[in-house]
């Protein structure tokens, strides 16, 4: 049982906690990496644009 309260605690991503895990949320490390997480997927998308656009200028 202790193993499983680890993992749901400390591992487990809860899609009512905006895919954070508990001990996120709790020790107030949430919104630290819901900022990580939005930085990278702007970086991300920037990336898929200029790739699209480069991939359009070849065709």
């Amino acid at each position: 049982m202790e193993e499983f309260v680890k993992y749901y605690n400390f591992q487990r991503y809860h899609e009512s906690l905006e895919n954070l895990t508990p001990s996120d949320v709790y020790f107030g490390n949430g919104q630290k990496k819901l900022k990580q997480r939005k930085l990278i997927k702007n970086r991300t998308l920037q990336a898929r644009k200029k790739q699209f656009q480069k991939n359009q200028l070849n065709l």
